[in-house]
């Protein structure tokens, strides 16, 4: 057995199948083995304005370099949008329950994608690196998560004219 039910507010009255205003009610199967289904209309594609794309990852140099167990120095990586799921899963942590501090440690383990030739980054590799870096990365984590781009808006110091360097990529004190 098949039946049609239209959903409140889909058919106006006085509209419907003769009408020539039929929106289109939503069918609904009936079987005695499967459990009723509604088929919902799918709401239209929002296409993104031309031009404009969701950056995800952002590449960055560190300062110092991060220095693995046989000398090698890390200092190219890349670094990815976090997720609420990023910032939330390291408050279950133990080390940051004892030391609140170690949070940005195992944030940054999770949203660094690459780091030089390492085969994996994690909370490990951050703990390790040299301050100045690590006070890098948080600063550009920061930059990058809450403005969403690594520009920043300047001033020049003698002709006070506005202008905008690039965050991501460069070394500290270069522009």
């Amino acid at each position: 057995m098949r039946r049609t039910t239209a959903r409140p507010g889909s058919v106006p009255a006085g509209s419907g199948p003769g009408t020539g205003t039929d929106q289109g009610p939503v069918a609904v199967a009936e079987s005695p083995t499967q459990p009723e289904q509604t088929t919902l209309p799918t709401p239209p594609a929002e296409a993104a304005p031309a031009g404009q794309v969701l950056r995800t990852e952002f590449p960055f140099e560190l300062p110092r370099g991060y220095v693995d167990d046989s000398g090698t120095v890390h200092r190219h990586g890349v670094m990815r949008l976090a997720t609420a799921r990023d910032e939330l899963i390291p408050l279950r942590d133990v080390r940051v329950q004892e030391n609140p501090a170690y949070l940005s440690v195992v944030l940054l383990g999770r949203v660094i994608t690459r780091l030089g030739t390492l085969p994996m980054v994690h909370d490990g590799v951050v703990e390790n690196m040299f301050a100045s870096d690590l006070a890098f990365l948080q600063d550009f984590y920061r930059q990058v998560n809450a403005e969403g781009h690594t520009r920043a808006g300047v001033t020049c110091p003698h002709c006070e004219q506005p202008f905008e360097v690039e965050l991501g990529g460069s070394r500290l004190g270069e522009s």
